[in-house]
């Protein structure tokens, strides 16, 4: 009796189960939320606002720091070797900074 069970149970899991479990999660990833083009333009003007705004609280630190020589900067003083830019690989940033240079 075993000996029939188990090529059985052997046959059942590689031609049923398997796939069984492999197309319910492939279902689970296709049905996982995916980001829309707008949720990425969303995501890009936040970060470049948010780079800007670290810029504008920069400047206004060091002209603090010029009148008050006993004011320390706080987290966001740029360090050496830290850069805020990074380099883009969204269209739109690329045409925001081209439309910025010819104004």
């Amino acid at each position: 009796m075993d000996e029939i069970l188990l090529p059985i149970m052997v046959v059942g899991m590689l031609f049923i189960g398997l796939p069984w479990i492999i197309l319910h999660y492939l279902t689970k990833w296709r049905q996982a939320p995916k980001i829309t083009e707008e949720d990425e333009r969303m995501l890009d003007e936040m970060y470049n606002l948010a780079r800007r705004l670290e810029d504008r609280l920069n400047t206004v630190e060091r002209i603090v720091a010029a009148d008050n020589p006993d004011f320390r900067p706080g987290l966001n003083a740029p360090q050496a070797g830290y850069s805020n830019d990074l380099p883009s690989t969204n269209r739109f940033d690329r045409i925001d900074r081209t439309f910025n240079r010819s104004n």
